[in-house]
């Protein structure tokens, strides 16, 4: 009676892991990240941030920054 041996897998699996991310892995969290800031540095909702003009003076000039 023989017993079982044991094969190698092959070359290509003991080199380590490959994982390779599709292209909207990256950009969903990216469009996320956008649209809120965006929505920060809405004017409509700049009414809030009056109250402070340090912080104000900031929102503007991110504002200025994005829309170029």
């Amino acid at each position: 009676m023989s017993a079982p041996t044991y094969t190698r897998p092959p070359r290509s699996t003991r080199g380590g892991v490959d994982i390779r991310l599709p292209w909207w892995a990256l950009a969903l969290p990216v469009l996320a990240f956008v649209a809120l800031l965006l929505l920060i540095l809405n004017p409509a909702d700049a009414h809030a941030a009056a109250e402070q003009p340090a912080i104000s003076h900031l929102l503007e000039r991110l504002e200025q920054l994005t829309t170029r």
